[in-house]
C-alpha cells in the first residue's frame, strides 16, 4: 500500500511552517565529554577546527555510523515500538500503558531534535516541558549522520528503559539501523541523549502509572459495572487499571479536566435503568451488536473490526494510530524535524485521552456495566446474547473495564484532532491498515481524519461491546484533549527563541 499513499501525495503547507536550512559556522574547543580532553579527542577537534566541524562531529568516527538506512529515524523506532506493544502482556498491554509509552519514547526524541535544531539555530517549536539543550558553539554546524544518531540513540535508549523484556529485540533493532553496538561510544550521550532521557524520566517519576491498586467498587446494582464472566474478566479485581484516570496527564491539569459532570445527567444507577434513555441504548445494541444480528450491515462489520486491536499480539489501538501517523507523515513527505513534531503532538494527545478515558470509566459518579450485562440481566431470550466481539478462539470478548466512556472514540477522536490542527485542514485522504486477527480488510481508504474519528466512534458499538452514550460523549472528551494539547504544548517559538520557563 506504500505505493498509493506516495501516489496520493500532494504539496501540503503545514499550519507552523517548515525550519529553515542550517547556518555552517565554527565550533568552540570545549570537550563535551567531561574532565580534560585525553590526546585523542584534542586531535579530533583540531581537526574539526580545520574542517569547520563542531566537537560531536569530531567524536563521529568513534560512534555509530549510520549504514544509509533510508528510513526515517523516527518512524524507524516507531516501528520498533509498536513490535515491543504485540509482546506486551497483562496490564502492560492495556491502552493506558500503551498510549503512555508512545507519549514518553517520542517525547524524548522530539526533545532530542529540539536540542539539534536549537544548538544551529533553526528551532521553530517548543520543546515538551523544558528548555532545549545547546551543546556546541553558536558557529558550529552539524557532523555527518549527527541528527541521525541523536534520535537513534535517544529512541534505542528511552524504547530499552520501558521494555527491558524486549532488550535482546531492541538491541538488535539498533544493530540493524546503525551498523554498531548500542553500547559504542558516542559523545552525543552524555551532551544530549542522557540528559534528555532524564528530563522525561524526571517528568514522569511517580506520575501514578504503576498504581496495582484493584477495583472494589460496587459490582452488585443494576446498571453498575461488573466482572462479564468471559474469560479474563470473572472477578472485580479482574478490572483492568482502574486508577489510570489518576495519572499525571503530559499536558492536561487533570484526568478530569474535561470529564462531563455526569453520564447525561444521571446521578443513580436506579435513575439510569430505569429511564427511556437508557432502554433505547440497551436495545439498540442489542439489536446492531450481536453476533447473529441481522440489522448490522455489513460495512458496520467491517468497520467494528477494522478498528478492533483488543486482543493480545495486536498494537492495540495506541498502535494502530501511531502507525496511521507515520503513513500520513510519510504521504507528506515531512523532514525530519517535522516527523518529530507531529509523532510527539499526536502521542501526547493520545496519552492524554487514555487518562481522560480512564477518569471517565472509573472515577463517575455511574461506572456503567457493559451491554453485555445490561442485556443478559434483562432475562429470557436476551440471558444468552453475546457480542459480536470475540477472543482468537471465537469466544465472547468485553474488555474488562467500565463502559462510559469509550477509549477507542476518545483515542480516535485525539488523534484526528491532533492531526487537523497540526496540517491546518481535515479533508486528507490516506490508506489506513488494521492488524486485527478478525478484521475484515487490513486496509481501508479514509477520506479524512474525521473519518477515523467517526468510524472508531461507533466500532465499539457494532462490535456489541459499548452503548451509543459511550461513543458520543468518548469523541466529545478526545477532541477537546487534542484542543487543549496543541493549544498548550509544542508551541511555535519566536524567531526562533524558546519562550523563557
Amino acid at each position: 500500500m506504500t505505493s498509493d499513499i506516495e501516489r496520493n501525495a500532494v504539496p501540503l503547507k503545514l499550519h507552523h511552517g517548515r525550519r529553515p536550512a542550517a547556518k555552517p559556522a565554527l565550533p568552540r574547543l570545549k570537550s563535551r565529554v567531561g574532565g580534560r580532553p585525553g590526546r585523542l579527542w584534542t586531535a579530533a577537534v583540531a581537526g574539526a577546527l580545520l574542517a569547520g566541524l563542531s566537537p560531536v562531529a569530531a567524536g563521529a568516527p568513534q560512534a555509530a555510523a549510520a549504514t544509509g538506512h533510508k528510513d526515517d529515524p523516527t518512524q524507524y523506532w516507531n516501528k520498533v515500538l509498536l513490535q515491543t506493544f504485540r509482546n506486551a502482556r497483562g496490564w502492560d498491554a492495556s491502552p493506558g500503558k500503551l498510549s503512555r509509552s508512545g507519549a514518553v519514547v517520542f517525547a524524548a526524541i522530539y526533545n532530542a531534535e529540539s536540542a539539534y535544531q536549537y544548538t544551529y539555530g533553526t528551532l521553530k517549536y517548543e520543546p515538551y516541558l523544558n528548555r532545549p539543550l545547546k551543546y556546541a558553539d553558536k558557529h558550529s554546524r552539524p557532523g555527518k549522520d549527527e541528527e541521525e544518531r541523536l534520535i537513534d540513540r535517544t529512541a534505542y535508549k528511552i524504547i530499552s528503559q520501558l521494555y527491558p523484556g524486549d532488550q535482546a529485540y531492541i538491541d538488535a533493532q539498533y544493530r540493524a539501523r546503525t551498523g554498531s553496538s548500542p553500547h559504542s561510544y558516542d559523545p552525543l550521550d552524555r551532551l544530549v541523549v542522557d540528559p534528555v532521557v532524564r528530563q522525561i524520566n524526571k517528568a514522569r517519576a511517580g506520575d501514578g502509572s504503576d498504581n496495582s491498586a484493584v477495583y472494589s467498587g460496587d459490582t452488585t446494582t443494576p446498571g453498575a459495572w461488573r466482572p462479564t464472566g468471559e474469560a479474563d474478566c470473572k472477578k472485580p479485581s479482574d478490572a483492568v487499571t482502574p486508577n489510570w484516570g489518576k495519572v499525571k496527564p503530559f499536558v492536561l491539569r487533570s484526568g478530569s479536566q474535561f470529564r462531563p459532570p455526569t453520564l447525561r445527567g444521571f446521578t443513580s444507577y436506579a435513575d439510569l435503568v430505569a429511564s427511556p434513555e437508557y432502554a433505547s441504548q440497551r436495545d439498540e445494541v442489542r439489536r446492531v451488536g450481536a453476533v447473529d444480528s441481522t440489522e448490522r450491515t455489513y460495512d458496520q462489520t467491517v468497520v467494528g473490526w477494522f478498528w478492533d486491536h483488543d486482543l493480545d499480539g495486536t498494537y492495540h489501538p495506541p498502535g494502530q494510530l501511531l502507525e496511521l501517523t507515520g503513513i500520513v507523515a510519510k504521504k507528506f513527505k515531512l523532514d525530519t524535524y517535522e516527523t518529530t513534531h507531529l509523532f510527539a503532538l499526536s502521542a501526547l494527545s493520545l496519552a492524554d485521552a487514555g487518562i481522560a478515558a480512564w477518569d471517565s470509566k472509573f472515577d463517575s459518579p455511574i461506572n456503567e456495566w457493559r451491554p453485555v450485562s445490561a442485556i443478559q440481566a434483562t432475562g429470557g431470550a436476551n440471558a444468552t446474547w453475546e457480542p459480536l466481539s470475540s477472543d482468537r478462539s471465537g469466544a465472547p470478548f468485553t474488555p474488562c473495564f467500565p463502559a462510559w466512556t469509550s477509549g477507542h472514540a476518545n483515542f480516535t477522536a485525539a488523534w484526528a484532532t491532533a492531526m487537523k490542527h497540526f496540517f491546518g485542514r481535515d479533508n486528507v485522504s490516506f490508506v489506513a491498515h488494521s492488524e486485527d486477527p478478525h478484521t475484515l480488510e487490513a486496509y481501508r481508504q479514509m477520506k479524512s481524519f474525521s473519518q477515523v474519528a467517526q468510524e472508531g466512534e461507533f466500532s465499539r458499538l457494532w462490535l456489541g461491546v459499548h452503548f451509543r452514550w459511550d461513543a458520543e460523549d468518548g469523541r466529545g472528551i478526545g477532541t477537546n484533549v487534542a484542543d487543549y494539547v496543541f493549544a498548550n504544548a509544542l508551541l511555535p517559538t519566536r524567531s526562533g527563541h524558546p519562550h523563557q520557563q
